[in-house]
């Protein structure tokens, strides 16, 4: 199926795989789509090694990478920032309540320096970050948080590089478009992570009515071929998938979220600002209901409540992982309402493959063929 986002970034298949693993975003790009590393959880020396990994087994094929690059440079706070005592009691209280014990050592699965965005989105890392991705060869590189500053489109402009952005209401689209990229990103409300409140059936349309020749890929509710093939009937040049790599083999995710994301209905996830700061979808879990219960305090805003909060997931992941039941209850990750799709763990090869000719063969049907 060749769309102007497969023609923008040379692959076989109208569908961009976004994911933390890079052996997610190889598989994806080996089966014909666009797979695209999540960079912001490295620093800049391992996101060098992950690029360079990922460039090794693909062979000159193409990925891209996406990072969070705020228009407006973010300043450091701190290895001790004003976090409210209220709240510090609040976790801890909370870490007992469910008998979560300590770590006995440091836990971080994915090398990341800090899980707080602040420290992935301050002015030097942000800086670095780039400087290592352009080093290398992405065939686009995507940027989640708002409009993507001059210096950025400028250095990817005289890298030959494309740039997408990620929208999530038609002033976004007309913002980003005035920037110049040269890719929006339409993701609806059913999308996980961070996420505004407009469903992806309404804000695909809106967009492309408003991007001209700027293709659109549609993103929230991408995980099957009915919905890619939906997503090229509302106009988008292809579709945009995230959650659904969490139920493949390569995805790093430990064993007991996983369990929990094959168990879950598509009405099982919470938007939320208890993890980041900042709305996101997430499954549905213990820890989201402590914080909306009565007599919480409200989470704080980016950067201080992933600082606050960083420490409680890693030894929930922790004990989790050890079987720790009530951890369990607590666990949670960002997934969207595609996640009642997600029955069992497949190779993301095979994911691939099924969300295209699953695709194909509806297009098919359409045309009456």
């Amino acid at each position: 199926m060749r769309t102007a986002f497969t023609d923008l970034v040379g692959v076989e298949h109208p569908l961009a795989g976004f994911n933390r693993t890079p052996a997610v975003v190889v598989e994806v790009s080996r089966a014909g789509g666009l797979g695209v590393l999540g960079a912001t959880m490295y620093t800049p020396d391992q996101l060098d090694a992950q690029l360079t990994w990922i460039e090794e087994q693909l062979g000159g094929r193409p990925y891209g990478v996406d990072v969070l690059v705020p228009a407006r440079s973010r300043t450091a706070v701190g290895p001790d920032p004003a976090i409210p005592a209220e709240h510090r009691a609040f976790v801890d209280a909370l870490l007992e309540k469910y008998g979560i014990p300590p770590l006995s050592e440091p836990v971080d699965p994915f090398g990341r320096i800090d899980a707080s965005l602040e420290t992935n989105t301050s002015a030097g890392l942000v800086e670095a970050l780039l400087d290592v991705t352009f080093a290398h060869r992405p065939a686009l590189v995507a940027n989640a948080l708002g409009t993507p500053p001059p210096a950025m489109l400028e250095r990817a402009r005289a890298a030959g590089v494309p740039v997408a952005a990620l929208v999530g209401k038609r002033e976004h689209a007309e913002r980003q478009l005035a920037a110049g990229v040269d890719l929006l990103i339409a993701q609806g409300t059913e999308a996980g992570g961070h996420t505004g409140g407009v469903a992806t059936m309404v804000l695909t349309p809106e967009v492309v009515a408003v991007a001209g020749d700027v293709p659109v890929l549609a993103a929230g509710g991408i995980a099957t071929g009915p919905q890619l093939a939906a997503a090229l009937a509302l106009g988008a040049a292809g579709g945009w998938a995230g959650s659904v790599w969490l139920a493949s083999h390569e995805d790093v995710a430990g064993r007991a979220i996983k369990d929990k994301l094959l168990a879950a209905s598509s009405s099982d996830t919470v938007i939320s600002t208890s993890r980041t700061g900042k709305p996101a979808r997430q499954l549905a879990s213990a820890w989201l209901a402590e914080w909306a219960a009565p007599g919480a305090p409200a989470p704080l805003p980016l950067p201080l409540q992933p600082m606050l909060v960083r420490e409680a997931w890693e030894r929930i992941d922790a004990a989790a992982e050890r079987g720790v039941a009530a951890a369990r209850d607590l666990e949670s990750f960002f997934v969207g309402q595609v996640v009642g799709s997600m029955t069992e763990l497949r190779p993301t090869a095979d994911i691939v493959r099924d969300i295209v000719t699953g695709c194909e063969a509806r297009l098919r049907e359409l045309c009456g063929r």
